[in-house]
């Protein structure tokens, strides 16, 4: 299994990954929410920071299903997807992960035919790594 790289900046969100929380950095001076985390607030320019706690629901905005798989450690789970999913509280915060079955399911779990555009899903979490699932 891969391991997310982490930085300053974003070491906090597989913190809270870890403990099976969604979190997303907002500005503590403006407010605004802002992924991938970053030390300068792009609409504001505060260095205040602050990690806010989401319902963890969204929907698919977009996914892939990749063929060949690029990375040699998916290989033997291909195919597998990769969505792109828009979060309830705010559509411009989008975040990358996988439709599964369950939480500890697979990448390949679920039929790749099976994903649709806009589908309603939810944070879950396995060793650390936020994953979805169609609600």
């Amino acid at each position: 299994m891969l391991t997310p790289a982490t930085d300053d900046d974003g070491a906090p969100f597989w913190d809270y990954a870890r403990a099976g929380e969604l979190r997303v950095q907002a500005c503590a001076a403006c407010g605004r929410l802002r992924f991938p985390p970053r030390p300068c607030c792009p609409h504001c320019h505060s260095f205040a920071t602050d990690w806010r706690l989401m319902s963890g629901r969204g929907r698919i905005w977009s996914y892939v299903v990749p063929h060949p798989p690029l990375l040699p450690d998916y290989a033997a789970q291909a195919p597998y997807n990769v969505i792109l999913v828009e979060l309830a509280e705010d559509p411009r915060i989008r975040l990358v992960g996988n439709l599964v079955t369950a939480p500890d399911a697979p990448l390949n779990s679920l039929d790749p035919a099976r994903i649709r555009i806009n589908t309603p899903v939810k944070a879950v979490f396995h060793d650390g790594i936020p994953r979805w699932l169609a609600v």
